[in-house]
């Protein structure tokens, strides 16, 4: 452990990542940097690409934190490997925290011809099944992962198992960081308030009972498989209403599958939203039907919203829900068994509450933003420590 006297000065972390949109990495730098140990760091962010406006760069102002955009179209853009090593020059970055693809690659090539530390974070477990081009870049994104980063952060064990076989990265330089949220914007929610004003808002009858799914649109999220399985809820619990958060490239296929099954009047398209706590604490059950998942953090929002949750079995899920402990999971792609999950909650509403307490204590034991942060300032310190001389 690295002691504050032997800190001489504070030292800048460039978080260095490819877009600022409302992806999940994305998101999930707000509390690492909101919670970043001052006395120690002078964190800074630079994208490399422009995704649907930027939105969080905005937020990330308001935290006081610089943000930069060295634009990168492409990865074979023989101008960015030298615009990055200058910029990170003049910026005087003493390491480089680096977060998806083109970020991986660049980052971690231009802090080891600076000498730099560097530090990459995996976030996701693509599909073995992807194309050409899709394979081709993550074979060079694992290549400069495994030569040029010191140290790859995976989100969870399941997650670092995964990159360990498909990857050659050394089993030393590859560690499991639990993402962790700030649990303190669920300790003071108002449920019943929130549950009275959601309801007004989006017309859903005040004794309604909600499923929700916080998600950006993407077909590997399987919401479709959700959709298929909300007849069958609907006929059971008929006050049933699903809220489907957040927006994507999928939406318009979604729609066109509630269309189809004939439930479009129980589903609440919200699109993007910023107040996901308040969503969650006026919801009685959290849906995740996904198809892949490293970790994904929504869960940790739910389990802090007292939400039991439904959940594929799938990447790092079962690390966070514990089946029929503070949720239940579910094999993949299978709407039946979604149906017959969900149903056995909605209709129990003892069973929910249970589970909602038991996934505070999950929350709050191995997902808090604080634990996170501790364990990156050790690192950080320990790699800066290593190249200063």
């Amino acid at each position: 452990m690295v002691s504050n006297d032997q800190v001489k000065r504070k030292y800048n972390i460039i978080f260095l990542i490819d877009g600022l949109g409302m992806g999940g990495a994305e998101r999930l730098m707000m509390p690492i940097l909101r919670n970043l140990n001052r006395d120690y760091f002078e964190p800074r962010v630079c994208a490399l690409q422009i995704k649907d406006g930027n939105p969080i760069a905005d937020d990330l102002r308001a935290l006081g934190i610089p943000v930069d955009l060295i634009l990168v179209p492409y990865l074979r853009d023989v101008t960015a490997l030298p615009r990055l090593y200058r910029y990170l020059k003049d910026v005087r970055a003493d390491l480089v925290h680096t977060q998806l693809e083109i970020a991986d690659i660049l980052g971690n090539i231009a802090a080891k011809l600076l000498r730099l530390p560097s530090v990459a974070t995996i976030h996701t477990m693509p599909s073995q099944d992807m194309k050409l081009k899709s394979r081709l870049h993550q074979d060079v994104e694992l290549f400069a992962l495994r030569y040029f980063s010191n140290v790859v952060v995976s989100v969870s064990e399941e997650a670092r198992k995964y990159y360990l076989d498909i990857s050659r990265i050394p089993a030393g330089k590859l560690l499991t960081i639990y993402n962790g949220i700030d649990l303190s914007h669920f300790e003071n929610l108002d449920y019943q308030q929130e549950r009275f004003k959601i309801r007004q808002e989006f017309g859903i009858p005040n004794d309604a009972k909600i499923l929700v799914t916080v998600a950006v649109l993407r077909e590997f999220k399987g919401i479709q498989f959700m959709i298929r399985a909300l007849p069958s809820i609907v006929s059971e619990v008929p006050n049933a209403y699903y809220l489907l958060v957040g927006n994507g490239s999928h939406r318009d296929s979604l729609e066109q599958e509630a269309d189809q099954a004939g439930v479009r009047d129980h589903i609440i398209f919200a699109g993007q939203r910023d107040d996901i706590p308040q969503l969650l604490a006026a919801s009685d059950l959290f849906v995740l039907p996904t198809l892949t998942e490293a970790l994904p953090t929504v869960l940790a929002e739910a389990m802090a919203a007292r939400l039991p949750i439904v959940a594929s079995a799938v990447g790092g899920v079962p690390e966070m829900v514990i089946d029929g402990e503070n949720g239940l999971l579910l094999p993949p792609s299978d709407s039946e068994a979604l149906a017959t999950a969900c149903i056995s909650l909605m209709v129990d509403a003892e069973r929910r509450k249970v589970m909602g307490e038991q996934g505070w204590q999950v929350v709050t034991e191995k997902f808090n933003i604080h634990a996170q942060v501790d364990k990156l300032k050790e690192l950080y310190l320990n790699l800066i420590k290593q190249y200063e001389k």
